[in-house]
């Protein structure tokens, strides 16, 4: 395994590795890997001959009072864990290699992220859409890897890909859950363990949800009046949204379809954001 930090070199590469006629897949990444992104690593190498995995924490994609300083880094851990897990290349420039001081240029998605955190995190996806178009221009995938439990920035991703003519695929991964529901992610590490227990209540009132559809029930009222009751037993849970929304246009529906509609939740636990989603 390559690590490379030069975009320049990046992008050498992955016009070589295509002119030998190679399938390149991206893992876009902010380090701090956990199981969640190993298994998006482990898809890559069964849709493509060659994976990359970006680690960059894109400034970008924070807002002015969020957790930018101390998202956690750990380099050396998450090579090692892209080696074992079969990456070919990481990619891990510096944040004035891809944001240099007079960077002026931004890709902005004006629908699918209207809703949910396009709502409560401004900017954020602007954030996203940016540093991803520049990582598929060095890169040149032919795939890249998300998260489901990033479903709204794979949606957004997706209609990004097809509006501006991108030939790339963008596959969404099934989420990777602890053992007790909760959704890996890199800032559950800001949890105490006793807060652990908490934070599973998320997928609990989730569930509950996804039940209630199951059995029958289409009233969008309903549900998400079940997820909230569930949500409010908890004295450190302070709900950002509860929403049921298309799948696609990631925009609230006023009844539920199953197999088209996304039961999608934003919370604080204490000082940490998290986000949870379940399809419907």
């Amino acid at each position: 395994m390559q690590v490379i930090e030069s975009p320049q070199e990046m992008q050498s590469w992955a016009i070589r590795m295509r002119g030998k006629g190679k399938l390149l897949a991206l893992v876009p990444t902010m380090g701090a890997l956990h199981e969640g992104h190993l298994s998006l690593i482990d898809a890559a190498r069964q849709r493509a001959d060659l994976t990359v995995v970006s680690i960059f924490v894109n400034p970008t994609q924070f807002g002015p009072n969020e957790d930018y300083g101390k998202y956690p880094r750990q380099l050396e851990a998450d090579i090692a864990a892209c080696e074992a897990h079969g990456a070919d290349i990481v990619f891990a420039p510096k944040r004035e290699e891809i944001f240099p001081a007079d960077y002026s240029t931004y890709v902005n998605e004006e629908f699918v992220s209207k809703h949910l955190c396009g709502l409560t995190r401004p900017g954020h996806f602007r954030g996203v859409t940016t540093v991803v178009t520049i990582l598929f221009n060095l890169c040149r995938p032919d795939v890249a890897i998300f998260g489901q439990k990033d479903a709204q920035q794979a949606a957004i991703l997706k209609k990004m890909a097809r509006d501006l003519f991108m030939p790339v695929e963008i596959v969404a991964a099934p989420i990777v859950r602890e053992e007790s529901g909760l959704a890996l992610s890199s800032r559950n590490r800001y949890l105490e363990p006793s807060r652990l227990a908490e934070a599973a209540k998320i997928q609990q009132a989730l569930k509950a949800g996804q039940d209630l559809v199951k059995g029958g029930s289409t009233s969008v009222d309903r549900v998400k009046a079940e997820v909230t009751h569930l949500l409010a037993q908890s004295r450190l849970i302070r709900i950002i949204y509860i929403e049921i929304v298309d799948r696609e246009t990631m925009h609230p529906v006023r009844e539920i379809t199953p197999g088209k509609s996304l039961l999608a939740v934003a919370v604080w636990l204490e000082e940490t954001r998290l986000i949870d989603n379940v399809e419907l």
